[in-house]
Parts: structure tokens; C-alpha cells; sequence
């Protein structure tokens, strides 16, 4: 009897061993909450998790160096701005399965946050919206990097497509952060969809009574004479109406490169005006005759 006793006491002095003591370690709980659906947290668990998020990321990076490999710039950015969006949804996934692998109660944790998943979704709609639109460019290709956009009045160079937003930069070089949405409930003009050439022009009046060969002549030198404009295909000049107090021409020219229209557009202007001076041809204003009446 005594022996047993001594037994005893010595097994609660003796510490447990390491792997015990690792068993009591992992198996312990950090909280639990519900009563028909428990939900129960330990350390094991926990780090199980962590374990599982470690290896999907490390995968993840592999598939990406593989995909983006032998692509272009422009379409490794629209891949890169996929994935970074797409990859959390992986990780979700991957969560739930793995939680629900080991007997963690998936359905439990869904009844608990409906309504504030109902809550959340209504708050970022938006945002939402964005993310459709922005995989709708990307399926339809409305827009690559580097074209000419004009929306809302606002004309830029696109810079970079994200799954959320357009970064574009204005010829002033202010940046635009367009939301993609506006893709959707807005009429976007795509001045460069097909092709970087674009068509430009420039409206003046003459004088009734000018030599109309002469002015179609001299529209056309102003037009060549500027280094922006392509030769091929050549200028045209319109006669575009008899107006009130002038005859109207329309100057149409090429250039490559649509976002810097305004610089030949005025440079354009100054030769006509100085050519039309060369040539006495006036440029007509509206005038006002006023007669009075002395009673």
C-alpha cells in the first residue's frame, strides 16, 4: 500500500514528455461560440490553416512565373490585374474545403454572418460593379494600354488596367483614375480602336468674294507644310456653307498621334493666318449696324 502511494505521488511529480506536452498544445482551445452548431477553434487547427495558405501561395507564385512567361507587356499587366483579384477567391476556396475536411462547421459559420454578408454586399456594390466591368475589358478588349479615350469629356492615354480602375494620363499630364463602371453606364469614345492614325480638322471662314480655288490651295500648303501631318492620305479641303457673312471651308488632315492634335491643330492655324494675310484674304467677324432715329 505504501508503495502505491509513493508510485502515485512520484507520476504527478514527474513532468510530462515533449510529445504530451505538444498534444496539449495543439488541442488547445482559443474559443468556441454557438450551441446546435458549435464552432470550436484550437492551436492545431489554426496552424493547420496557415500551413495550407503557405503551400496555395507558394503554388499560386509558380503558376503565375509560368502563365506571364511568354507574354507581352501589355497582356502580362491585364493577367497580373486578374490574378490578383482572382487568387483571393482561391484562397477562400481553399479555406473552406480544408475547414470543412477536418469537421470544422462550415454551415454554422455561414448561418452566423448571413445577415452581415447581406450587409457587406450592399455596401460594396460599387465595387462590384467595378470588378465586372473590369473583366468585361478584358474579355471584350474595349480598351488596351496605350489608346486614346475619350469619357465623360475627359481625354487621355491609357497608362494601366486594373480589375478595379483605369489609370489614365491627360495631355497636360494629369492622371485620371477612372472607375470601371463607367464603361458601363457611359458612352466611351475609343479614339484609336482602329488605328493610331486619326483624322483631324480645322474650320475657317473667308470673305464673300475670295477666290475659293485659291483658298482650297492655301488650306492645303498650311496642312503639309506641318511635320504632324502625313502626306498620305493627303489633305482635304470641304467647302462646307454659304453663311451669313462668310464662305466656310473645312481643313481634314492625318496625323499619328491623336493625343497631340492640339499642337498641330494651332501651329496649323498660325500658317493660315499668315498665309491669308500674304494673300489679302480677310477673315470675317459678325457686325452690327445700329441705326439711330432722331424724332
Amino acid at each position: 500500500m505504501m508503495q502505491e502511494e509513493i508510485t502515485e505521488q512520484v507520476k504527478e511529480v514527474i513532468p510530462k514528455n515533449i510529445w504530451d506536452t505538444m498534444q496539449d498544445f495543439f488541442s488547445y482551445e482559443i474559443f468556441h461560440f454557438g450551441e446546435e452548431h458549435q464552432i470550436k477553434l484550437t492551436v492545431g487547427l489554426l496552424f493547420f490553416v496557415l500551413l495550407i495558405l503557405v503551400i496555395t501561395s507558394v503554388f499560386l507564385k509558380f503558376f503565375k512565373r509560368i502563365v506571364t512567361r511568354k507574354l507581352n507587356r501589355g497582356d502580362k499587366q491585364k493577367f497580373e490585374s486578374v490574378f490578383s483579384f482572382s487568387k483571393y477567391f482561391v484562397y477562400l476556396i481553399v479555406i473552406f474545403f480544408t475547414l470543412d475536411s477536418i469537421g470544422f462547421n462550415i454551415t454554422a459559420i455561414f448561418a452566423a454572418s448571413a445577415a452581415l454578408l447581406v450587409g457587406v454586399g450592399l455596401a460594396l456594390q460599387t465595387f462590384f460593379q467595378d470588378i465586372l466591368s473590369g473583366i468585361f475589358i478584358f474579355i471584350d478588349q474595349t480598351v488596351h494600354v496605350g489608346d486614346i479615350i475619350e469619357l465623360d469629356g475627359k481625354v487621355g492615354r491609357v497608362e494601366e488596367i486594373k480589375l478595379r480602375t483605369t489609370r489614365a494620363v491627360t495631355i497636360d499630364n494629369k492622371v485620371l483614375i477612372i472607375p470601371n463602371h463607367k464603361y458601363l453606364t457611359s458612352i466611351l469614345y475609343n479614339w484609336t480602336q482602329n488605328g493610331k492614325v486619326t483624322r483631324e480638322s480645322i474650320t475657317v471662314g473667308v470673305a464673300y468674294g475670295s477666290d475659293t480655288e485659291l483658298i482650297k490651295e492655301l488650306l492645303t500648303k498650311a496642312a503639309l507644310s506641318n511635320t504632324y501631318v502625313l502626306k498620305e492620305p493627303a489633305p482635304l479641303v470641304l467647302f462646307t456653307d454659304f453663311a451669313d457673312s462668310s464662305l466656310n471651308f473645312k481643313l481634314i488632315f492625318s496625323i499619328n498621334d491623336s493625343f497631340q492634335a492640339v499642337v498641330p491643330q494651332s501651329e496649323i492655324r498660325f500658317e493660315i493666318d499668315r498665309l491669308f494675310r500674304e494673300h489679302n484674304i480677310s477673315i470675317p467677324f459678325p457686325q452690327r449696324v445700329v441705326t439711330m432715329v432722331k424724332e
